[in-house]
């Protein structure tokens, strides 16, 4: 399925933070992907790495944001951001088995660069607190095999013709966090359901090295792995905010 775009790609692309050219906006093209691929776990910065059993909650995360995890739940990533104001943060990958949740994987993260919010507006640089589905993927690079549905456009995402170097790469994979956005489109539409101005375009994507306008990014071997991991049978949701509104 190829589907264009310009007006998504331009909106997406500055809701994460980033400028495109002209080029970008123009004629681009998108295939859909469908799921397919096996997951992994291991952690790719220690591959060995064993699975942690942590019990039959989420670690950190207190009972107001405990009740918003969906019952049929199974995969959850959780984004402990260091603190309110602060653009650091580490992603953590659970999986359920059985009763029992268990760490699979961890990286180093980054959100927002002015932190978290429990009320995002377009435009204030902070990640929104809350608990999110996750339900679509794509990128400027082929699927490394992913279950999620999955739309590679090199021109909508426009990782190729970012104008600053050190972002273009940022779009090679992307996961759309299911904030006022419409599931089961690409992560580039532009459809805001709550209104344009509590923002939208909000993504896992590789990182860049520092805070970002809303997105969560993680290192491109981390973006690798929770795509050929989460499996839409399994449900799976992001946890985010920084640890003490995610204790709370």
């Amino acid at each position: 399925m190829r589907r264009g775009g310009a007006r998504h790609a331009i909106s997406a692309a500055v809701a994460c933070g980033v400028l495109l050219t002209a080029t970008a906006a123009c004629g681009g093209t998108a295939e859909r992907t469908s799921p397919a691929g096996a997951p992994g776990t291991n952690n790719p910065a220690s591959p060995a790495s064993p699975r942690l059993t942590v019990g039959t909650r989420l670690p950190g995360v207190g009972d107001r944001m405990w009740k918003q995890v969906p019952a049929g739940t199974r995969q959850a990533l959780v984004v402990y951001g260091d603190r309110r104001d602060s653009p650091d943060s580490v992603l953590v990958l659970y999986e359920k088995r059985g009763t029992a949740w268990e760490q699979t994987a961890s990286w180093p993260a980054h959100n927002g660069r002015m932190g978290w919010t429990t009320d995002h507006l377009m435009d204030d640089e902070r990640s929104p607190v809350g608990v999110f589905t996750l339900t679509d993927a794509g990128g400027s690079l082929r699927s490394p095999g992913t279950r999620l549905p999955y739309w590679y456009d090199d021109n909508a995402f426009a990782a190729s013709v970012i104008q600053e170097e050190a972002h273009a790469h940022d779009f090679d994979y992307v996961i759309a966090i299911d904030y006022n956005r419409l599931k089961g489109s690409p992560p580039f539409d532009w459809t805001r359901p709550d209104g344009v101005e509590k923002g939208g375009g909000i993504w896992l994507h590789v990182d860049h090295g520092d805070g970002t306008s809303a997105c969560v990014t993680v290192p491109a071997s981390g973006m690798k792995t929770l795509l050929r991991t989460l499996d839409p049978a399994r449900h799976p949701v992001v946890v985010m905010g920084d640890r003490e509104h995610l204790k709370a």
